[in-house]
């Protein structure tokens, strides 16, 4: 990617970190980083809205449901800091997208390769559940990120409510050229869906429910990054 688009994106965060569209999801992060879990007494939470971060050249765009409220929602980066981050860091490295198996902070030096981080809410949300409608509030953020990220080819969807915001994003990104496939494709754990620019690629959010359940294990995630990668270089 060229310089400018690399200054867009950072511009872009710049905003997203400003945006106060959302009361609920507003009123909630600032509560959490005020008052703040005990274990972080002594720590600065960022509590904005979380830009994606990663390679701005990146094929394959990880799209997560939103920010831990003592997660991202503490240290400004998706992912960062929490549980489920450990365990979706832990297969970018193993699979080559991450430079370090572990994300404890912005300024920890990890680096991705090919990949970018982002969430289909960019606030944390009360009981990690925002609404249709802040989902909704937030897609242009992504539209306008997706539009910059002009390598990416593979949405990799965490969750059902990532896909839902995925199959949103492919119609918005396409300027509404592309329309919601009827009947409209349900997620499941290895589904895909190939469409004009992007293909979707769903896998279980890596959440301590899943993880420490072993409704995802270590082997599935690492079968999907590798699909990820196979989509990203056309290999069908």
């Amino acid at each position: 990617m060229q310089s400018q688009g690399v200054a867009e994106l950072t511009r872009l965060a710049q905003e997203i970190a400003g945006c106060r569209r959302c009361p609920r999801l507003v009123q909630w992060r600032e509560r959490v980083a005020h008052e703040r879990r005990a274990a972080f007494a002594g720590e600065r939470y960022w509590g904005r809205p979380v830009p994606g971060f990663g390679d701005p050249a990146a094929r394959v765009v990880v799209l997560g449901l939103a920010p831990a409220a003592h997660g991202a929602n503490r240290t400004g980066r998706m992912f960062t800091g929490d549980r489920s981050g450990e365990f979706l860091f832990a297969a970018l490295f193993r699979n080559g997208f991450a430079s370090a198996p572990v994300s404890s902070s912005r300024e920890d030096g990890l680096r991705l390769r090919d990949a970018w981080i982002t969430a289909a809410v960019r606030c944390a949300p009360p009981a990690n559940r925002p609404t249709p409608a802040e989902r909704d509030a937030c897609l242009p953020w992504t539209v306008r990120e997706l539009r910059l990220l002009e390598d990416a080819r593979v949405l990799l969807c965490l969750g059902a409510f990532a896909w839902a915001a995925a199959l949103r994003l492919t119609v918005a990104a396409s300027g509404g050229g592309e329309a919601l496939p009827r009947p409209r494709p349900r997620f499941a754990h290895g589904a895909e869906l190939a469409g004009e620019r992007f293909t979707l690629l769903g896998c279980y959010h890596p959440s301590q429910q899943n993880t420490f359940t072993g409704r995802l294990t270590a082997p599935m995630i690492d079968a999907v990054l590798r699909r990820a990668r196979a989509l990203a270089a056309g290999a069908g």
